[in-house]
């Protein structure tokens, strides 16, 4: 088993870090780092260029959360998928059988998420393992 994060380097994401960091040793599982680089739009030059500009972005965020699952002695395996946030995440669950999956929130309002469809909000009603969903605020 596992322990998935969605990672972006968000206030939320950084929190949900340190939580999925202590599942993760508590539980002696590794860490799924996980990052959901769909592009917006089409395609042509201009989707190429962004999307290999999202999923370098992607790359140091991950770079700089496996630094911090080394230094609490924690495995970790990284994917920056071609996907929409919620549905690589679902993805990496699935391949990796999760125990769960962790996310930070940025504290949008219930009805925000759910008319603009927050991963969170997407994760809670589709996910078939538990989703542990991580307030900014300490």
């Amino acid at each position: 088993m596992s322990v998935v994060l969605g990672y972006d380097e968000s206030p939320g994401a950084v929190r949900a870090l340190r939580v999925a960091l202590e599942v993760s040793a508590a539980f002696g599982e590794p860490l799924v780092l996980v990052y959901g680089a769909a592009a917006p739009g089409g395609m042509g030059e201009e989707y190429r260029t962004h999307q290999a500009a999202v999923r370098e972005t992607g790359r140091v965020a991950l770079e700089h959360a496996v630094t911090a699952a080394e230094d609490a002695g924690v495995s970790t395996t990284v994917e920056v998928l071609d996907q929409k946030p919620a549905q690589a995440l679902l993805d990496a669950a699935a391949r990796h059988a999760a125990r769960c999956i962790v996310v930070g929130s940025w504290g949008e309002s219930p009805v925000r998420g759910a008319l603009l469809g927050s991963t969170p909000h997407k994760l809670l009603h589709l996910s078939p393992v538990p989703v542990l969903c991580v307030p900014v605020a300490e």
